[in-house]
């Protein structure tokens, strides 16, 4: 190189040529082309996926397979779970089963909200628009199953109370509380209090609660409750 060229100016036009460079060269999609030159260059070809729903679009934490609905899919592509904070998780497996339908397994350990993305393996890819997969935790049942108590049949009973945090309802969704209690439900916890009137002998009602949270979720529980007549009307047992 002449070194009159290079003054304090710069560097005068043409000074320097493309060979003259320690890299003189630039690679795209392993095609090496020499700076001047010309090469081809291999663009992806095929048509964009799309993702139209997906089921569920509320899980727990624990591995929960998800449905993607949409098109154009490719045999397999790589599905992820972005967070609204950028965290990316890529699903624990992905099964195709056609071109507008994935299944998706996330395990999900962070409550909260994310973007579905899926990438075929023609390097198209799709990601929903919003934040269309929640991520909450289930109902958590406090009262235990089994047995609430043994009661006279006779007298009215004091307050049972049935817990589950997170829980937002409750309702009773197998068989039925006995004839004469009311089931009352509200936030957090649900009651059942009231006299029985079902019974004139010793008797055992069984039924399942379901809590559910904001989200939907549900959980199940099933208790039973005992009626004891004795001869002077019974008693209460808690």
């Amino acid at each position: 190189m002449a070194r009159t060229k290079i003054t304090l100016g710069g560097i005068a036009a043409g000074a320097v040529s493309n060979t003259d460079l320690v890299e003189d060269a630039v690679t795209f999609n392993s095609t090496t082309v020499a700076l001047g030159g010309s090469g081809t260059i291999t663009t992806y070809t095929g048509d964009l996926p799309t993702i139209t729903s997906l089921t569920p679009s509320v899980i727990p934490n624990d591995a929960t397979a998800v449905v993607i609905a949409g098109t154009n899919f490719v045999s397999i592509p790589v599905v992820e779970a972005i967070s609204t904070t950028g965290a990316i998780v890529v699903a624990d497996s992905v099964t195709f089963t056609s071109a507008i339908s994935l299944t998706a397994t996330f395990t999900l350990p962070i409550d909260g909200t994310y973007y579905v993305r899926v990438e075929n393996n023609n390097g198209l890819a799709v990601r929903t628009s919003t934040a269309a997969l929640t991520v909450s935790d289930l109902p958590l049942w406090i009262t235990g199953a089994g047995s609430l108590g043994t009661f006279a049949g006779g007298s009215a009973i004091s307050t049972i109370t049935l817990t589950a945090t997170d829980a937002t309802s409750f309702a009773v969704t197998t068989g039925a509380v006995t004839a004469g209690l009311t089931f009352t439900t509200g936030v957090g916890s649900a009651t059942i209090t009231g006299t029985q009137s079902a019974h004139t002998s010793a008797a055992t009602d069984s039924f399942s609660v379901t809590a559910t949270d904001a989200q939907g979720q549900t959980a199940v529980r099933a208790f039973t409750i005992t009626w004891s007549f004795g001869a002077s009307g019974g008693g209460q047992f808690n």
